[in-house]
Order: structure tokens, then sequence, then C-alpha cells
């Protein structure tokens, strides 16, 4: 029964130590990664701005950034993490402060005007549309449904045969716009990969040390003769046969 018990207890020890080997490979891989996103946006010297109490501003209001805070948690739904936004460290590093980063882009694409000229009237639908000057606030383009949900002013809100819309979207969602979107995503993407990585090295981690402890726990007992004095073993013992003479 000892020997069984050191063999149990060997066994998954090995495992422990496998597991703690994955959770050292993975934890080193999350740092190399962690410090190539950090290299990266300090390249792009992106920061948000914060005011003398701490609180987030765009455009030296915190009312501009109540309002971009708004877009990002209650129309893109996203979990922000307020730990991450640091006024002491307004460098722009973290998944939430990217993802504000992009929300304060669509924010000012959203609540911008467009101004389209055009050289002649154009007759588009039944409706004619006058040379000359003609402004679109873009967040009041699309179905009348989503402008009355806040969700105007979206790429595909815009009707691209329209004289006034089609370049109007062009305008509005630039390929500027589009890059800035995709760099963003990339930083949010990037670094809720990274976070997840860490978790599953700390899992790792303590998986294996649980394993590795509980193992040579085991090989201590199985190798300890005091762990079984006292226990009887019981030896079955075989029916007397009566023989009768007869």
């Amino acid at each position: 029964m000892t020997k069984r018990l050191q063999t149990v207890g060997v066994v998954l020890a090995l495992f422990g130590v496998g597991f703690l080997v994955a959770g050292g490979v993975a934890f080193f891989q999350v740092q190399d990664g962690s410090g190539s996103l950090q290299s990266f946006s300090e390249a792009q010297n992106v920061t948000l701005s914060y005011n003398e109490d701490g609180l987030l501003t765009d455009r030296g209001t915190t009312e501009g950034a109540d309002a971009i805070m708004t877009l990002l948690v209650d129309d893109w739904g996203y979990p922000v993490n307020e730990s991450h936004l640091n006024p002491n460290d307004p460098l722009v590093n973290t998944p939430t402060e990217y993802m504000f980063q992009m929300a304060t882009v669509g924010y000012h694409i959203l609540h911008g005007t467009q101004t389209i000229i055009l050289d002649e009237a154009v007759e588009y639908e039944g409706v004619t549309y006058a040379a000359g000057p003609h402004e679109i606030v873009v967040n009041t383009v699309g179905s009348e449904e989503r402008v009355a949900a806040g969700l105007g002013g979206y790429w595909t809100d815009f009707d691209r045969s329209h004289p006034i819309e089609g370049p109007a979207r062009a305008q509005a969602w630039s390929g500027t716009a589009h890059g800035l979107f995709a760099e963003l995503g990339v930083g949010t993407v990037t670094g809720s990969a990274l976070q997840m990585g860490l978790a599953l090295a700390a899992v790792f981690g303590g998986l294996g040390l649980i394993a590795l402890v509980a193992g040579l726990g085991l090989v201590w007992i199985g190798g300890s003769k005091e762990a079984f004095d006292g226990i009887e073993v019981m030896s079955p013992q075989m029916p007397k046969e009566s023989v009768s003479i007869g």
C-alpha cells in the first residue's frame, strides 16, 4: 500500500511540475507582450487629459469626457475598468484607455457637422437639392428608429448614392478615422488578451503548486512507517470443515 501511495504521489508531483512550467512560460510570454504594447504606446504618445482633481476631461471640460464615457458604456456596452484610468499615468496603454480614446474619436465624428457643396442642382428620389453648400449633422443620418435611439451617423447609416449623404460619409468617416479605429482596436484586443494570459498563467501556477505539494505529501506519507503504526491488517480466515465419522 505504501508503495502505491508513493507512486501516486510521484505522478501527481510530476503533473504539478508540468503545470508550474506551463505557468512560468505563459507568464514570461505575457511579460514580453506587455513590454511590446508599452513600447508601442510610448511610440504613439497618445495621452488622456485630466484636470487638477484627477477627473477625465475632453477639450478642457469634464462634461465632454462624461458624454464620451456615456457613448462608451451605454451605446457600445464596454465594461470600463476604472483602475485603468490613472491621472498619474495618462499614457494610453490599457484596454479601457484605448477604448476611451476610440470613443473620443467616434464621439466627435458623430457630433460633427459636414458641409457639402453642390456645383449644380441635383435631383434624387424626387427631391431636388439646390446648388451651393449643404450642412449635415452626422448623427442625424439614418433611420428614424436609429436616430431616435441615438445610434444614427455610423458608416452604414448613410446612403452612398445620396448627393449629400454620400460625400458627407466620405468626409466624416474618412480613411484616417477608420485607421484610428483599427489601431486603437488592436491596442484594446492586445491588452485584453494579455490580461487573459496573465490569469491563465496564475491558474496554471496555482494548480501546479497544489499538485506538487499534494504529490510530495503522498510520497512522504508512503515512506513513513509511523503513519501506518497501529493499523491492523485483517487476514481472511478459512472456515473450518467438520468431518463426521460414520
